[in-house]
């Protein structure tokens, strides 16, 4: 066995796994996982924008103000 043959089978090995790993990323079956875990970083900014609206909400609700009512800067309460 010399090393061109040892470096044909690592080839034919290689492009076998990158094949597998190909029909594994690309098969119809996963398609709808991977396209919820490509949206979980937009999800998390989306559910702490929620939180920090309704946070927003309590703090004007607590103060007597009218939600929605926009202070100015340096403006006191």
């Amino acid at each position: 066995m010399t090393i061109e043959t040892l470096r044909e089978i690592g080839l034919v090995l290689g492009s076998l796994a990158f094949l597998a790993i190909c029909w594994w990323a690309f098969s119809p079956k996963r398609k709808k996982r991977f396209e919820e875990d490509a949206n979980l970083p937009f999800a998390d900014d989306e559910q702490q924008a929620d939180k920090d609206a309704s946070a927003a909400q309590k703090d004007e609700s607590k103060s007597g103000e009218k939600p929605g009512t926009e202070r100015k800067q340096g403006q006191d309460k």
